[in-house]
């Protein structure tokens, strides 16, 4: 993507996103092209990961049920009746079919950005860790630990940003995608330093929208 297609898509973004999820995918871009540069993944791949992610996020449910169902991308259960895990997969079809990409590796950190999946690649990783840290959020209690341990340990991150989510669906009553359990799981095994699910009885905040 080169400085001119950059623009044009910043300001398309801008006109079809609310201002509120336009500077939060700002926010995103710029902190997963930080990231990159840090793990020393494709820079470019992650800003535009970063600026589509949220793609979908202001079409309706209904809509973003339509274009999966054409695309054929499969859903689970709480994806079909959750919007706010629905827009990760509406997301991956209409980068696809709107915004012209075509590289799997950017198309499916746009798909598992919310839920996060087993195996993540490192771009991945990236998108996922960088929607929950960047500037523009403030809501989740250890965002100062998580934020340093992303630049430290991306792994690290994920499992204290899953665990965190894990716990505040649960003390919330809301519905857990079998998905975001699943990748906890695996990496919860395979990282020593994983941070556990709090025991205090506390229930940690999170911002509205994984």
């Amino acid at each position: 993507m080169d400085k001119e297609q950059r623009v044009k898509l910043i300001r398309r973004l801008e006109k079809e996103l609310n201002y509120k999820r336009f500077i939060h995918t700002l926010g995103v871009a710029g902190t997963a092209a930080a990231l990159a540069m840090r793990c020393g993944a494709d820079m470019e791949k992650a800003e535009l990961a970063g600026l589509l992610h949220d793609c979908a996020k202001c079409m309706s449910p209904e809509k973003m049920r339509t274009i999966c169902i054409e695309a054929r991308m499969p859903l689970s259960e709480p994806e079909r009746n959750n919007p706010a895990l629905l827009h990760s997969k509406a997301g991956r079809v209409l980068a696809r079919m709107e915004y012209g990409v075509e590289d799997e590796e950017i198309l499916n950190a746009i798909a598992w950005h919310t839920t996060g999946r087993p195996a993540m690649t490192l771009l991945e990783k990236i998108i996922f860790i960088a929607d929950y840290i960047e500037p523009g959020r403030n809501a989740a209690q250890r965002l100062p630990e998580i934020r340093s341990a992303a630049f430290r340990d991306p792994d690290e991150a994920l499992i204290m940003i899953l665990s965190d989510t894990l716990r505040y669906l649960r003390v919330s009553g809301a519905a857990v995608d079998s998905m975001t359990q699943k990748t906890y799981d695996y990496y919860r095994s395979r990282v020593h330093a994983a941070a556990p699910y709090r025991t205090d009885g506390s229930a940690p905040e999170r911002e509205e929208n994984i």
